[in-house]
């Protein structure tokens, strides 16, 4: 998605898409949104970084990559 990014720290993280802030807990491979309700990023290590799904109360609502920051910008 593009403009969307995630930071992450420990436990715990937040989306940012534009002005909005979404924060979530790290559970093993999920990100675990405090608001809103029943949304999760499920995540599979891929190469460098993770393929992942978003989930809202167990239907898939779509597929993305995770990079990091740096290895992005090297590319």
């Amino acid at each position: 998605m593009v403009g969307v990014r995630k930071q992450i720290a420990g436990s715990a993280g937040v989306t940012i898409a534009g002005p909005l802030r979404f924060p979530f807990d790290v559970v093993g491979r999920s990100l675990r949104y405090r608001f809103p309700p029943g949304l999760v990023d499920e995540l599979e290590p891929d190469g460098d970084g993770f393929r992942g799904r978003a989930f809202l109360a167990g239907r898939q609502l779509g597929r993305f990559r995770l990079e990091r920051a740096s290895a992005t910008r090297d590319r």
